[in-house]
């Protein structure tokens, strides 16, 4: 098939981007693995001992950035709709997160335990329709909110990546319902025309 001049421009530019290069060099499946970095620079999420669930994990950078910082103190168990290569230090298991029995795998995976930290960098396929494209992003982070809200401990913390537009106001809104502490993130790995932030909350509320 004959690439389109937007689809050659997006190759020049990814295959030119400081942080894809960097990834290549430095062993990193994917450029986001800098971008959980840089936050987990600021914010210390991963702590040794915990528990990372890692949504939408392929190919899976963010998974290899907690496995590294865990240290082998910790557990990091990946779910993604795709295939993932193994990872070392890492608990991987292909299933679609939208299917009632693959989330009750990921509960029987977690044997009960919760999570310090759960990670959603969850993406649907793009039909090239804005508005379907961003109801679709909106709906997979409120099912990670949803998991989060049941399989996080008290103080745990919760990062999600979603796309400003339709729905982004209100789940902001149902996050600081949810957390304590809600706030923004936007690390430099993410490139700048993009409408990608991630959300970050810590903290559960108590319900009641």
């Amino acid at each position: 098939m004959k690439r389109t001049k937007t689809s050659k421009a997006w190759l020049h530019e990814h295959v030119t981007d400081a942080y894809v290069q960097r990834a290549k060099a430095e062993g990193y499946r994917s450029r986001a693995a800098f971008k959980l970095m840089e936050i987990d620079d600021r914010d210390h999420l991963i702590r040794p001992g915990e528990v990372v669930v890692d949504l939408g994990s392929t190919p899976g950078g963010w998974s290899q950035v907690a496995a590294k910082r865990l240290g082998g103190n910790g557990r990091v168990i990946a779910l993604d709709l795709l295939e993932m290569e193994p990872l070392h230090g890492v608990e991987f298991f292909q299933g679609d997160f939208r299917d009632e029995e693959v989330l009750r795998r990921l509960e029987n995976v977690l044997g009960g335990r919760k999570a310090g930290l759960v990670l959603s960098d969850m993406a649907p396929n793009i039909s090239g329709i804005p508005v379907s494209d961003q109801a679709r992003v909106m709906h997979l982070a409120e099912l990670g909110l949803e998991f989060a809200r049941e399989w996080l401990k008290p103080e745990g913390a919760f990062l999600v990546k979603v796309f400003q537009g339709y729905g982004y106001e209100e789940f902001v809104r149902t996050l600081r319902s949810v957390f304590r502490d809600v706030s923004t993130r936007k690390p430099d790995a993410s490139r700048d025309r993009s409408s990608e932030v991630y959300l970050l909350g810590r903290g559960l509320k108590e319900v009641g």
